[in-house]
């Protein structure tokens, strides 16, 4: 495991503030954790395409590395899966769309949480076979999904948290920007309480 993976998904380029905040801290990610190379993907220009009909014969049929090296429905998911697992952490930007992840995102998520591959089905639940490691997830929103200012449900962060623990990957920190439509107060506000998240994560 030898860099940081890092997953941007807002379409607003550098507009975004999910992207503008994993900018700032992208370096002190790598210096905490000595790192010392980045790899980047961005959904919004290179989304990962949504499963069809031969994905999910190809995915039942072939539930090991071993037996889905070649088959060319499982190739990008393979790719994902590989580029994952290889890496030490992961830092995902990105925006919360209607209350939950965007649809890039999800995408990403339908190709890498594979049975057989990437977990196991036991009678008791499933098992994740990835090694843990450090996840930084920065998500931006224009109204409140946390704490008393909320006035939207939250199926973002426990979806989230719940689908990486599914693959093995517990060890996710949570830095959120809301209010981002609320005025230049919230603006600074939510960009002040992000960086006293950060820090309390770094100085851990």
């Amino acid at each position: 495991m030898t860099y940081l993976l890092r997953i941007d998904v807002s379409a607003r380029g550098s507009a975004s503030h999910s992207r503008r905040f994993a900018d700032e801290v992208m370096e002190p990610i790598l210096s905490r954790l000595d790192i010392g190379r980045v790899v980047c993907r961005d959904f919004a220009h290179e989304p990962p395409g949504p499963i069809d009909e031969g994905y999910v014969r190809a995915m039942l049929a072939c539930t090991s590395r071993e037996t889905s090296i070649g088959v060319p429905a499982l190739s990008m998911s393979e790719q994902l899966i590989d580029e994952l697992e290889a890496a030490q952490a992961l830092l995902i930007s990105t925006p919360v769309h209607n209350y939950t992840v965007p649809a890039s995102l999800k995408a990403w998520i339908d190709h890498i949480v594979r049975v057989g591959r990437t977990f196991t089905s036991t009678p008791t639940g499933k098992v994740g076979r990835m090694a843990d490691r450090p996840v930084v997830i920065v998500a931006a929103s224009g109204g409140y999904f946390s704490g008393g200012a909320a006035r939207q449900p939250d199926f973002f962060t426990p979806y989230i948290d719940a689908i990486l623990a599914t693959i093995g990957i517990r060890s996710v920190t949570h830095i959120r920007l809301e209010g981002l439509s609320r005025g230049e107060d919230a603006v600074r506000q939510t960009y002040q309480d992000a960086r006293e998240a950060f820090a309390s994560w770094a100085a851990g």
